[in-house]
């Protein structure tokens, strides 16, 4: 069985490729060639624009792929939201469509267009939030360089935007916003009736999902007395609760969690006010939350390595780089690179 995917080329391509990294799957790429390599001989990757994919994906050329809810709807075709992941080409944000006209002109709102020129790539969208308000304007199609446009080729332009800074730097200003987009997973009908192929594609979705999770927040390690436990956890702020485990002297105890790392600066000081030692801060590449069937049903984990055995979703989300099957139930997962209880890069920050 393998699947092929469908990765955006353009703006989004750079962060997807990073994004991927981070989730212990690189994808190479060859500036000569559309298709690219993983080292999961189970996908095959092509490089496709992101406004084509949902076209590529609803006819069956591409099992999965991942574009912007904004060309799905354009594209008006039929396919599977697997998930959502908010990035974009530079932020970890939603990004705007918006109508906007040069800062000199009169317009204030959209009936201010009746009878214009507006200029943009999202046609359709543009159609439908002009014709929702009765407003009749001349949309034409824009193949780039949308900014310069107004006022001499268009009267106004719907065009994306994160920051709004090219937006500014064409002496346009933003009038409304037209439809709010981010980065999705789409899947083909068939492909998701396909047992096989849905569960690839679930469990790729669980790895990206998990990479986003990861970012800005990195791994606490230390050491505490057990009489100084409860207040180091009064100290620490933590996605669940953090994992504590017995040191061969049995009056210490090792904790492990996860924290913003906006938040480090502040927490580390206060542990080791709380008689905190040993604190090894590190960075992480996912962060898995488990579903609700899997919290009632823990699944059995054997590290490779180690072949330690370990029934809770909390250390095995900290230790393993990735789950096989991970919804599996009582299946067994394997972490194919990390020892238990070992990190996979070295510490960024240790605190003795």
């Amino acid at each position: 069985m393998r699947i092929r995917l469908g990765i955006p080329k353009g703006s989004l391509q750079e962060a997807t490729l990073q994004l991927f990294a981070q989730a212990g799957l690189p994808i190479h790429t060859n500036s000569r060639s559309y298709f690219a390599s993983t080292g999961d001989p189970e996908i095959e990757c092509m490089l496709i624009r992101a406004q084509e994919m949902a076209r590529y994906v609803e006819h069956g050329a591409l099992d999965a792929g991942l574009t912007g809810l904004d060309w799905v709807i354009e594209s008006g075709l039929e396919v599977v939201t697997v998930t959502d992941l908010i990035y974009a080409k530079q932020s970890r944000g939603k990004v705007r469509w918006v109508l906007a006209v040069p800062e000199s002109s009169s317009y204030e709102k959209a009936d201010d267009l009746r009878g214009k020129i507006i200029a943009t790539e999202l046609v359709n969208v543009t159609k439908n939030y002009f014709s929702s308000r009765g407003v009749d304007v001349r949309v034409e199609f824009s193949w780039g360089a949308t900014e310069v446009k107004p006022p001499m080729l268009a009267d106004a332009i719907v065009e994306v935007t994160e920051t709004g800074s090219s937006l500014r730097a064409n002496h346009l200003r933003i009038m409304d916003t037209v439809l709010e987009s981010n980065t999705q997973i789409i899947a083909n009908k068939n492909a998701w009736a396909d047992g096989e192929k849905r569960r690839k594609i679930e469990n790729l979705a669980l790895m990206l999902k998990g990479a986003m999770a990861a970012k800005d927040r990195v791994g606490l390690m230390l050491n505490v007395r057990k009489e100084d436990l409860e207040r180091v956890l009064g100290v620490l702020p933590a996605l669940k609760r953090p994992t504590i485990s017995q040191l061969s002297d049995p009056e210490w105890l090792a904790v492990n969690t996860v924290i913003e790392e906006s938040l480090a600066w502040q927490v580390i000081p206060r542990l080791k006010e709380a008689h905190a030692q040993g604190i090894v801060e590190y960075p992480l590449n996912e962060v898995v939350l488990s579903c609700g069937f899997c919290r009632a049903n823990p699944p059995k984990l054997t590290c490779a390595r180690s072949s330690a055995v370990v029934r809770s979703w909390a250390k095995s989300s900290l230790w393993c780089r990735r789950l096989f099957k991970p919804c599996g139930g009582t299946a067994t997962g394997r972490c194919r690179n990390m020892r238990a209880g070992s990190m996979d890069s070295p510490p960024s920050r240790v605190y003795a």
